[in-house]
């Protein structure tokens, strides 16, 4: 059976890949920045196979001892990420959305890169739409999304030489807790359905089903790229 760690596994997108994953036979490992956050996930999942392990991107000797400690790898996802809207104005916020989003995502690709190479594995990032182009709200996350296409690309031309394929999708507007707000408001929600071909949002399993897709021997010529999953409202 393949192993995969899916980071930021625990809620929202994160959750739906690893329930996909999970699906797909894949022995999943699902990190959630927190024991509480880690709990309820376990009480979510009890009749899941899924191993929730608590793990904070911002700390790199845990990340590094996190790694070190499993035996083989096949697969890394890193789905950990907030934003906070307004505040990201503040350099504080700023930095720390930087430091989750982006940096966060490279600690875990470093530290998981000598396993990975070990089994000629796939590493699938979460960029976003707003890898493509500004959101006024959210200065910090755009930037760190922007940063985590560009890294994605990088490291896949760096890493071809040791096997390791990275690619990365982009989401759209998808059905999380962190867009219920948006979803609720028909002031707000309105435009973003408006703009989307499909019409509709997105859900976190069709994330889930492309990452399925990507980290598999059936994507096996594709590295560097960057997948847009958000009905075509970037397309518009």
């Amino acid at each position: 059976m393949k192993s995969v760690v899916v980071i930021g596994g625990t809620r929202g997108i994160g959750e739906g890949v690893a329930d996909a994953l999970a699906g797909k036979g894949w022995s999943v490992i699902a990190t959630g920045v927190d024991d509480t956050e880690v709990d309820a996930f376990r009480r979510a999942h009890a009749d899941s196979a899924i191993t929730a392990l608590t793990l904070d991107v911002r700390d790199n000797t845990a990340v590094t001892g996190f790694f070190s400690r499993l035996d083989s790898l096949d697969a890394l996802v890193n789905c950990a990420g907030i934003l906070a809207r307004g505040a990201e104005y503040e350099i504080e916020t700023f930095e720390r959305v930087i430091d989750i989003n982006l940096t966060g995502t490279m600690r875990c690709c470093l530290a998981a890169h000598p396993l990975l190479a070990r089994s000629g594995g796939a590493i699938v990032n979460t960029a976003s739409m707003l890898s493509y182009f500004g959101g006024p709200l959210v200065p910090a996350y755009s930037a760190s999304k922007g940063g985590v296409a560009q890294l994605t690309k990088s490291l896949a031309g760096k890493w071809a030489e040791d096997d390791i394929r990275v690619n990365a999708v982009a989401p759209g507007w998808i059905e999380t807790e962190m867009t219920g707000a948006l979803r609720a408001d028909p002031e707000r929600n309105a435009p973003i359905l408006g703009r989307t071909p499909l019409k509709r949002w997105g859900k976190t399993a069709e994330v889930g089903a492309l990452v399925g897709w990507l980290v598999s021997a059936e994507a096996s010529f594709i590295t560097g790229a960057v997948y847009p999953v958000d009905g075509g409202y970037s397309a518009m």
